[in-house]
């Protein structure tokens, strides 16, 4: 039984190698008008695992293993670039995200004005 517990073990501990990577916590770059958002999260991942076996009084054996684990990921903000400027939108704070979208209309139309007037010289 040592040997399977081993093996589900290491395919755990390989999985949760392959997911905790710098991709997952920082997402891909999108472009919003002038602005560049990356997104970033957090990520929480926890495994536990037991075994054993024993014999009835009836003279029968039996043993048993399971290994198991989890991730969780939660938004915690963007990164937003502007030319040489960089800020971060935090999604954490109470209404930050409600906060965060609601700024989105504001860029794109300044955007927009932006553009237009560029086009009009």
């Amino acid at each position: 039984m040592e040997m399977q517990f081993e093996k589900l073990f290491d395919k755990l501990t390989d999985f949760i190698r392959s997911e905790a990577k710098s991709e997952t916590i920082v997402g891909e770059p999108f472009d919003l008008g002038e602005f560049k958002c990356i997104p970033v999260v957090k990520m929480g991942m926890g495994f536990g695992s037991g075994g054993g076996e024993g014999d009835s009084k009836k003279q029968e054996h039996g043993e048993g293993g399971a290994v198991g684990g989890g991730i969780g990921i939660s938004p915690i903000g963007f990164l937003v670039t502007h030319g040489d400027q960089i800020s971060f939108i935090s999604t954490e704070k109470k209404g930050a995200i409600a906060n965060a979208f609601e700024k989105v209309p504001d860029l794109i139309e300044k955007y927009l004005e932006r553009k237009e007037s560029v086009a009009a010289n």
